[in-house]
């Protein structure tokens, strides 16, 4: 349909890598483990497992036919099926120029920890070391933004990594480098988790977060939870795996690649849990509390409660050098799918050469990135754009695509032509329902939830002029800018987008 030459893939394998490296982040440590706690334990697992099969893979599927099919990232994807389409593809590279400016600093902060495990830099109190010594936050949100220098030197070295890796090109960098962080990551990882177990106390953590608390199953908001989670952690919704999938060869086994990189996601956060549970109860019976009142997530998890418990077990400096150096890989192999999306859906609009794209897009993003977010104030900034841009970026792009894809153009039944031509796993009926009924039916309902909550309370305390100018502004920015920028009369190799339509 679409013959121009474009880059792929060397091996299925080194799609699946990324597709897989793409998918673990920084959520699968800091994220999972405590929303299965909080959600019933063990018994969560039921409504998780029931939402990888019913949303998760088929989503996947969904982005893995239309990247692989129409031979292109996001806005061209999405053009190619139907010129108003394009504005999707836009929302979804301007909510992946968002999270990439922010996801950085996080990164930077990992990679500073990872050197600060070596002599346990935080002393006695880490909490204090992190807001006061490393981020120097200010007490509120402030429009001071002085910079903070221990933070700026990291984060250009992250910029660094990145766009050297996508400078490369797909076969020599992506595939390369995640072809060496993923088994790295999974090495570390996995001897992270079996120091952890033998630890005193590793049981009782475990039995805290396996525990099943079959009553959750009946709760409404725990099926949500279950569905948010797979959801934020298989990169779904922000036109990644169209991208990396529009790199795949002509006969790629599409259902089957998206059953092995859920299965893969999926299993890497189950073994962060028991390493992160086994850990919180060394430290719950370090400390002589039970291990509900130290089981936390996010920022707080990582650098707050992880440097206390390695500043108490014994060759915590090894323990602390590996859980930051895996948190570091795994946010960066998802660091550099999210910048691709940016960087290729310019260059496939434009005709731009790679390096140009790389040079000019990714280092604008970087920008952004290294001005906005390690400064005095940048702690609440990433803080509520993250928030805003989760809930009402991902979800309600992923909710208007899945939409106007089943309903709007009534593509599901074609898509589904174009993978079985070429998967192992056939798709039928039971894929156009979960994708035309459950997918939007959980996704309308996620979004439902979470604005009823926004509306009734300010998010996180914060002032309601900040949420409205960091939170909601940038959250609908991304798609007033995404209807912009389908406007724009792209010229691509003498090709106007009316022509391209018609193929």
């Amino acid at each position: 349909m679409h013959a121009e030459h474009r880059e792929q893939w060397g091996t299925r394998a080194g799609f699946l890598m990324a597709a897989i490296g793409s998918a673990i982040g920084l959520g699968n440590i800091w994220r999972f483990p405590y929303i299965a706690y909080e959600n019933g334990g063990g018994a969560f697992l039921v409504p998780y497992l029931a939402a990888l099969l019913t949303a998760g893979i088929p989503l996947l599927i969904m982005e893995y036919s239309l990247g692989h099919k129409y031979r292109g990232t996001p806005p061209t994807a999405f053009l190619r099926l139907s010129k108003p389409a394009q504005v999707i593809g836009w929302w979804q590279v301007l909510i992946c120029f968002v999270i990439a400016a922010y996801y950085a600093v996080i990164i930077a902060w990992s990679v500073m920890y990872t050197g600060y495990s070596f002599t346990e830099a935080w002393g006695d109190d880490p909490e204090t070391f992190l807001f006061s010594d490393v981020l120097n936050a200010a007490d509120a949100p402030t429009m001071d933004t002085s910079f903070v220098g221990t933070i700026l030197l990291p984060l250009i070295a992250v910029w660094l990594i990145t766009l050297g890796v996508l400078a490369a090109g797909v076969r020599k960098g992506i595939e390369r480098a995640n072809k060496i962080f993923i088994p790295l990551l999974l090495m570390m990882f996995v001897a992270l988790v079996i120091r952890a177990i033998t630890l005193p106390g590793a049981a009782d953590g475990l039995n805290a977060f396996f525990q099943p608390d079959w009553s959750a199953i009946t709760d409404g908001s725990v099926w949500v939870a279950a569905y948010g989670q797979i959801f934020f952690s298989l990169s779904i919704g922000f036109g990644i795996m169209i991208t990396y999938s529009s790199y795949l060869r002509r006969r790629s086994d599409l259902s089957g690649s998206a059953m092995v990189a859920g299965f893969a996601n999926s299993s890497f956060e189950l073994l962060a849990g028991i390493g992160v549970f086994a850990t919180i109860g060394f430290m719950a019976a370090n400390a002589g509390i039970p291990v509900g009142e130290l089981a936390t997530s996010g920022i707080g998890l990582a650098f707050v409660a992880f440097p206390q418990i390695i500043s108490n077990m014994p060759a915590g400096e090894l323990f602390g050098v590996l859980f930051f150096a895996s948190l570091t890989i795994a946010g960066l192999t998802s660091m550099i799918s999210i910048v691709q999306v940016i960087v290729g859906s310019v260059a496939d609009r434009t005709g731009l050469r790679r390096i140009p794209a790389v040079l000019i897009v990714g280092g604008f993003t970087a920008l952004v990135s290294i001005l906005l977010f390690p400064t005095t104030g940048g702690l609440y900034l990433l803080d509520v754009v993250d928030h805003f841009i989760n809930q009402y970026g991902i979800v309600v792009a992923a909710l208007v695509s899945v939409i106007v894809v089943a309903w709007v153009l009534r593509q599901l039944k074609p898509l589904e032509q174009h993978a079985n031509a070429t998967s192992a796993i056939r798709l039928g009926l039971l894929w156009r329902i979960t994708l035309g009924v459950i997918t939007p039916l959980v996704l309308g309902w996620m979004m439902w939830d979470s604005l009823q909550t926004e509306l009734s309370e300010n998010y996180g305390d914060y002032e309601g002029s900040f949420l409205l100018g960091a939170g909601w502004g940038v959250a609908l920015g991304a798609l007033v800018l995404g209807v912009i920028l389908s406007i724009v009369p792209w010229k691509r190799g003498g090709k106007t987008a009316e022509e391209e339509v018609q193929g």
